[in-house]
C-alpha cells in the first residue's frame, strides 16, 4: 500500500524558510514523478514543483522559481521542498503527490502538512 507522509510545516515570518519533507513507502517509485500542491483557504488546489524520480529533472510554477527547490534522496526514499524567501501568499496546506511517469495524473496523495507565513 503507498503512503505518502508530509512533515516540516509550520509557522514562519515573511523572508524566513522552511523545508517539508515527503516520506514514500508502498513500493518503488523509479519510475514515478513526485510532486508537491499546495491548497490555499478558499482556492483550487495548485501545483508548486515536480521531480522525476529516476532522471531528477524538476519543474516549477512560476509563483515560485528561484525560491523553492525540489529534491529527493532515493536512499530514504524521501522528497523534499525547499522553500525559501518565503511570502504570507505562500499560505496553504501543502501536499505531496505521486505519479507514475507515463500518467497525467496522480494517484497518491499525502494527508498534507499546514504552512503559515506571517506578514
Amino acid at each position: 500500500q503507498v503512503q505518502l507522509v508530509e512533515s516540516g510545516g509550520g509557522l514562519v515570518q515573511t523572508g524566513g524558510s522552511l523545508r517539508l519533507s515527503c516520506a514514500a513507502s508502498g513500493r518503488t517509485f523509479r519510475d514515478y514523478v513526485m510532486g508537491w500542491f499546495r491548497q490555499a483557504p478558499g482556492k483550487e488546489r495548485e501545483f508548486v514543483a515536480r521531480i522525476s524520480w529516476s532522471t531528477g529533472s524538476t519543474d516549477y510554477a512560476d509563483s515560485v522559481k528561484g525560491r523553492f527547490t525540489i529534491s529527493r534522496d532515493s536512499a530514504k526514499n524521501t522528497v523534499y521542498l525547499q522553500m525559501n524567501s518565503l511570502k504570507p501568499v505562500d499560505t496553504a496546506v501543502y501536499y505531496c503527490a505521486a505519479r507514475f511517469n507515463l500518467l497525467r495524473e496522480y494517484g497518491y496523495w499525502g494527508q498534507g502538512t499546514q504552512v503559515t507565513v506571517s506578514s
